[in-house]
């Protein structure tokens, strides 16, 4: 029997170094070179919460007036927004005093559209601002670029080459730290607009009409 002779097995192809690095890879990289901060394996990118920053979750509507209402006290610190939602980043640890300090304003008893994310919590990266990562892949139809549908979007963009936790809103002391804004101040105002919109939306509803026996 005359034997056949097996055909060598093509080399494993090695990645060329010279390809162009994916949209996410570039979103990636800015976050943990640029700025320092973890990110979390998988996509989409996500960041990893509580240990350069936690985040103040609540309706946009809400925390575009809490902002305004702040003035120049709400402004320096980064702010992102995603499908109706708008992110807050505060100093970290802040996810675990909030409660304590919603109590000692004297909110505590009411149920309110605000939450607090700390260690071991993830948000979804914002794209970077500007060129400063590859092109994004096309959104799919309906997803907009304000965070009004899915995608995360920063309104006010953290600055690379400068210390961020510097500008989060914090409790450490009196008047913030550094110049960043009161954590106090910040979340007394933002629960004030929460509750106002809820009472507005509540006094918009059609009263429910008597059942007739």
């Amino acid at each position: 029997m005359v034997g056949t002779v097996p055909e060598p097995v093509p080399p494993a192809r090695r990645p060329d170094a010279r390809r162009s690095p994916a949209p996410d890879d570039g979103i990636r990289l800015w976050y943990e070179d640029a700025l320092g901060w973890p990110t979390a394996p998988g996509l989409p990118v996500r960041l990893a919460v509580g240990e350069r920053f936690d985040v103040l979750d609540l309706p946009a509507d809400a925390g575009h007036a809490a902002l305004e209402r702040l003035g120049p006290a709400g402004r320096g610190f980064p702010v992102a927004v995603q499908g109706g939602r708008m992110r807050l980043l505060v100093a970290a640890g802040s996810a675990e005093e909030l409660p304590g300090l919603l109590d000692w304003l004297e909110w505590g008893s009411l149920e309110l559209d605000l939450a607090a994310i700390g260690a071991g919590g993830l948000m979804d990266a914002p794209r970077p601002p500007g060129g400063a990562a590859p092109a994004a892949r096309p959104l799919p139809p309906g997803r907009g670029h304000d965070g009004s549908q899915g995608a995360a979007v920063w309104l006010r963009p953290p600055e690379p080459g400068c210390e961020v936790e510097a500008s989060l809103p914090t409790l450490s002391a009196p008047g913030g730290r550094g110049g960043a804004p009161d954590l106090v101040r910040l979340v007394n105002t933002v629960v004030t607009q929460i509750h106002r919109v809820r009472l507005r939306r509540a006094c918009a509803w059609p009263p429910v009409a008597p059942r007739v026996p």
